[in-house]
């Protein structure tokens, strides 16, 4: 229901049809009034441009003094404020099924047209029942696609943040190009394959790759495909029905149909048994699912990017992985290099995590020595992105200022490239500086061999082993101890 007066912006150059419209209008004069009158569409853009919030509807002839008229003038208004709805009258010569005449309106981007009068009319414009409705037609029409219009704008602002948030850094080369693949890769559906070792941001990349897509105001679903019990990872992936087996007490949507429009996101692709490859093969081939215990398929339209730190073509040769559904998967490669391999990039990486880390502990932002810097430019870093953001974070959370290249030695664990063996000097836990409650001490060791663990393992599932853990129990720890 409209509970406010409607606003009309009139563009008509007869004083004669000007009276027409107003006393069409006036007996809805309480919900609907002609808040100003111009005769050629200048003056009519002109008056969008100073005032744009005082219009709701725009109602204008087609044919008006000047050069701007009919569909150019529309397209003008429409190039202004997309979400004006525009109603136009004509006393041309027409007829109920002149379609060309009204598709050229359309397409201009017009709502809705009437007939000023078909020659016996001269105290209102003709149909003007039809002529009210259309009003209050249109104003609801503005109504509901300036609020789709600021929905759309504030989920873009979300995704520009989580870009931002999550960014990818560096200037090498390598990362200017990769920036380059993710922008084109992304205007497309096909499904892509993202190789490299662990905690190179595999997962960044799929995110960019998502986000900057079509499908980015849909769901991105990542999946640890090490981290699903093998009897189970089917029932993730495409869901069950009520009752398909002892303790399904409810139907249960899959990942796959949660991902529906949006994009699903395997990784360690590698770790997926036999079985559930096959079947993982004719989703992508068919775009449907087998849900356990429903007959019928399900049509689900998932754009799918995969990871693996493992060599699939070894995989395949020793019947680990199917070669059909490599293929699948591989249609646009994309390999992450590793972080000794683009050094370049170390000092950006260093700034960023220095910046991001500081910010969550609450502290300033710490210097750091030319010589601190050319250490970390040198080390091998096995593990990574993950290990250097966690070596920042062991600095920061040691080093009493500025950051020296002793301080990274010790964040590292080596002096003079050996491991170190004098916990007086090499560790801080043990300064009486520097005494922590032990639930905080008891933590940071985990988290500290948490990682140890990562950066030397291939996959988390690899780590999850040697750690002793189930890959769910092991992924729930590392959430907990802010490991990503």
């Amino acid at each position: 229901m409209i509970k406010q007066t409607i606003r009309l912006l009139l563009i008509e150059d007869e004083t004669f049809d000007v009276r027409r419209v107003e006393k069409t209008l006036h007996p809805f004069k309480d919900k609907i009034q002609i808040s100003d009158v111009v005769a050629d569409g200048e003056s009519a853009l002109k008056r969008l441009r100073q005032s744009p919030n005082q219009f709701d509807v725009i109602v204008m002839d087609f044919q008006i003094s000047g050069s701007l008229m009919g569909e150019n003038l529309i397209r003008e208004i429409k190039r202004i404020d997309p979400t004006y709805q525009i109603i136009v009258m004509t006393k041309l010569t027409i007829n109920s099924t002149d379609f060309d005449f009204a598709n050229r309106l359309l397409e201009a981007g017009a709502m809705w047209y009437c007939t000023k009068y078909p020659g016996d009319i001269i105290d209102s414009i003709y149909q003007p029942t039809d002529f009210i409705l259309s009003i209050y037609n249109a104003y609801e029409k503005r109504r509901l696609e300036k609020q789709r219009l600021k929905t759309t704008q504030k989920l873009q602002k979300n995704i520009e943040d989580r870009l931002e948030a999550k960014p990818l850094i560096g200037q090498s080369p390598y990362i200017k190009q990769l920036m380059d693949l993710i922008a084109q890769v992304a205007q497309t559906d096909t499904s892509v394959l993202i190789e490299g070792a662990s905690g190179t941001g595999k997962e960044l990349v799929a995110n960019h790759i998502h986000y900057q897509s079509p499908r980015k105001y849909e769901e991105f679903v990542p999946v640890n495909c090490g981290s699903l019990p093998e009897n189970l990872i089917e029932s993730e992936l495409f869901g069950y029905q009520k009752g398909a087996f002892t303790g399904a007490t409810q139907d249960k949507k899959g990942l796959f149909e949660v991902a529906h429009k949006g994009t699903i996101f395997l990784d360690e692709i590698a770790e997926i048994p036999p079985k559930t490859q096959a079947t993982l093969l004719r989703v992508l081939q068919e775009g449907e699912i087998d849900k356990i215990g429903r007959s019928q398929k399900i049509q689900v339209d998932v754009r799918i990017i995969a990871a693996t730190n493992m060599d699939l073509k070894k995989a395949i040769r020793d019947g680990l992985f199917r070669e059909d559904l490599y293929y699948r998967l591989n249609v646009v490669p994309i390999r992450i290099l590793s972080l000794k391999e683009r050094r370049d990039d170390i000092p950006l990486l260093v700034d960023h995590f220095l910046l991001l880390t500081s910010q969550e502990m609450n502290r300033p932002k710490p210097s750091i020595q030319k010589q601190a810097m050319d250490q970390l430019i040198q080390y091998e870093w096995p593990g990574n992105i993950r290990e250097l953001q966690n070596v920042i974070q062991r600095l920061l959370f040691f080093a009493k200022s500025g950051i020296t290249e002793q301080d990274v030695q010790l964040a590292l664990g080596v002096q003079g490239g050996e491991m170190a063996q004098d916990h007086e000097h090499s560790n801080s836990f043990w300064s009486s500086t520097n005494m922590l409650p032990w639930r905080e001490m008891e933590r940071e060791l985990r988290r500290a061999y948490f990682e140890f663990v990562r950066s030397q393992s291939k996959s988390d599932a690899e780590a999850a082993r040697k750690l002793g853990f189930a890959p769910p129990n092991y992924h729930r720890i590392c959430k907990e101890l802010g490991l990503k």
